[in-house]
C-alpha cells in the first residue's frame, strides 16, 4: 500500500481525533473559568417573631448566710452539727473547752469579793472620820464661846491675862483639830472612791470573763442548714486577729438567688422585675424560672472585661437546687411580634472586592455613608442575590437580634429575598464567611 493510500484510509480518525482534542481543551477553558467564579452561601429573607435575650453564666446562692465564727480561742471538745443539719435558732453547734475560762471567772469573781470587802472597810472608816470631824467641830465651838467668855472677864478684870491667854490657845488647838479632821475625812472619802471604781473594774472583768466563758459555746445565729463545718473534734482554734469561721449556715434553701455575671454593655437593656429562665447542668432537660431583683453597682474587672452581678431571685420549693451549682441563665430584653427577619450571618457579610470597586456599587445604589460604614443609628449593609447572580447592596436599619435573626426596621427589604451570607472564589480558597456576634449576647444593636 502506497503513503497517500494509508493517509486516504486513515484521515477521518485524524479528524476526528483533532475535533475531541479540540472540545477537551475549550471544555477545560470554561470549566476553568466556571471554577474561578465565586461561590455564594445565602440565606432568605423571613418573618416571625425575634425575642432579644441577655446569656450569662451565674452561681446560685441562698438568700443569707451567716458565717458563724468563734469570738474566743480553745480546743473543740464537742460538735453536735454536721454538713446539711437543720439547726435553729440558738441551737447549740460546738462546744470548746471551758476550763481556762471557768478559771478565769473564779479568779475575776475572787477580785470583785476583795475589792467589795476592802470598800465596806474604807466606808466605815469614813463614818469614823466623820464623827471624829463632828467632834472636832463640836469642842471648836465649845472652846470658842470659852474664848469669847474669858475675853470679857479679862476686860473686866475677873480673870488674869495668862488665863485668857491659855483659853484662847486652846480655842486655836481646837480649830487646828477641826482642819485636820476634816483633812482625814477628804482622804477617806477620796480612798472610798478608788475603791469603788475598783469594784466596778472588778465587776467588769467579772462580767468579761463570764462573757467569754459563754462564747466557748457556740450557738446558731439563724434558723437555717449547715452547708460548711470547718472545724473536727481536738483541732485549736485561734480568735487572736478575727474570728475565725467555723460554720457556714445557709437560712433557707427553699428561697435562693442566682448571681448572674453580665457584660456592662447588656445592663442598661435588663430591667428589674423581668422573668428569666435558667438551666444548671445537674437537670439538662429542667428549665428553672426566676426574676431580676436587682443590679449590683460594684463592677468586677477580668483582663478589662467589666461585668456586674444581676441578682434573680427564685423559688426552690424542694430544694432540688443546691448552693454553688452553675446556671446559665437567659435574660430576656426586647420582642418583636411578626417581623421581618433578616438572618444574622448577612449582616457580617463583606464581599471580597477592592475598596475603590466596593464605593462604587455603594454610590451606584445610594447607599449613605452610616449604612456603609459607621453604622450609625443601627443602619448597615447587607448583600442581595440580584436576578443575575450579581451582588446588590441593601441599605437597613436594624433593631433588636437573638442569636439567629436581627429585625428589620427600615430598608427596601422584602420577605422571601435572598441574602448572601459568605463568598467563596475557588481559585484563591478563600472563604469569608463569619460568625456574627463573637463574644457578646444579643441585644438591641
Amino acid at each position: 500500500m502506497s503513503l497517500r493510500e494509508s493517509y486516504e484510509k486513515h484521515k477521518r480518525t485524524y479528524v476526528v481525533g483533532i475535533v475531541c482534542l479540540v472540545i477537551i481543551i475549550v471544555g477545560l477553558y470554561y470549566n476553568h473559568r466556571r471554577n474561578d467564579a465565586p461561590k455564594f452561601t445565602t440565606a432568605t429573607v423571613g418573618r416571625g417573631n425575634i425575642t432579644a435575650v441577655v446569656q450569662a453564666t451565674g452561681t446560685i446562692n441562698p438568700l443569707t448566710t451567716v458565717s458563724v465564727g468563734s469570738y474566743v480561742s480553745g480546743t473543740v471538745q464537742y460538735i453536735f452539727a454536721d454538713f446539711n443539719t437543720r439547726v435553729k435558732n440558738g441551737q447549740v453547734l460546738a462546744q470548746l473547752d471551758p476550763a481556762i475560762y471557768e478559771a478565769q471567772v473564779t479568779q475575776a469573781r475572787g477580785n470583785l469579793d476583795n475589792a467589795q470587802a476592802n470598800l465596806v472597810t474604807l466606808a466605815a472608816n469614813v463614818q469614823v472620820d466623820e464623827a471624829a470631824l463632828a467632834k472636832a467641830q463640836a469642842n471648836m465651838k465649845y472652846e470658842a464661846a470659852t474664848a469669847k467668855r474669858s475675853q470679857d472677864l479679862l476686860q473686866s478684870g475677873i480673870v488674869s491675862t495668862d488665863s485668857n491667854d491659855l483659853t484662847q490657845s486652846t480655842m486655836l488647838q481646837a480649830k487646828a483639830d477641826v482642819k485636820s479632821a476634816e483633812a482625814a475625812l477628804e482622804q477617806a472619802q477620796a480612798t472610798l472612791s478608788q475603791a469603788k471604781s475598783q469594784v466596778t473594774a472588778m465587776q467588769g472583768a467579772l462580767n468579761a470573763a463570764e462573757t467569754s466563758l459563754k462564747y466557748t459555746t457556740i450557738l446558731s445565729p439563724i434558723d437555717g442548714t449547715v452547708v460548711a463545718r470547718n472545724i473536727d473534734v481536738g483541732q485549736s482554734v485561734a480568735a487572736t486577729l478575727q474570728a475565725p469561721n467555723v460554720f457556714t449556715v445557709a437560712q433557707d434553701l427553699t428561697r435562693m438567688q442566682v448571681y448572674a455575671a453580665t457584660d456592662e454593655s447588656d445592663t442598661g437593656n435588663i430591667t428589674v422585675g423581668i422573668p428569666v429562665t435558667f438551666q444548671v447542668d445537674a437537670f439538662p432537660n429542667d428549665v428553672f424560672t426566676g426574676r431580676v431583683s436587682n443590679i449590683r453597682l460594684n463592677p468586677t474587672t477580668v483582663q478589662n472585661v467589666v461585668t456586674y452581678n444581676t441578682i434573680i431571685d427564685f423559688n426552690n420549693p424542694d430544694e432540688k437546687l443546691l448552693p454553688g451549682e452553675t446556671a446559665y441563665v437567659t435574660i430576656p430584653t426586647g420582642h418583636a411580634q411578626d417581623t421581618v427577619q433578616i438572618p444574622n450571618p448577612a449582616l457580617t457579610f463583606k464581599p471580597q472586592m477592592t475598596p475603590v470597586a466596593l464605593q462604587q456599587l455603594y454610590k451606584r445604589y445610594n447607599i449613605s455613608r452610616e449604612a456603609s460604614t459607621t453604622h450609625l443609628g443601627g443602619w448597615q449593609t447587607v448583600w442581595k442575590m440580584g436576578p443575575q447572580n450579581e451582588m446588590i447592596p441593601i441599605a437597613v436599619q436594624v433593631g433588636i437580634t437573638d442569636y439567629n435573626n436581627t429585625q428589620l426596621l427600615q430598608g427596601n427589604m422584602n420577605v422571601g429575598d435572598v441574602l448572601i451570607t459568605s463568598e467563596e472564589n475557588t481559585k484563591s480558597g478563600s472563604n469569608n464567611a463569619r460568625t456574627p456576634f463573637m463574644g457578646r449576647g444579643p441585644g438591641p444593636r
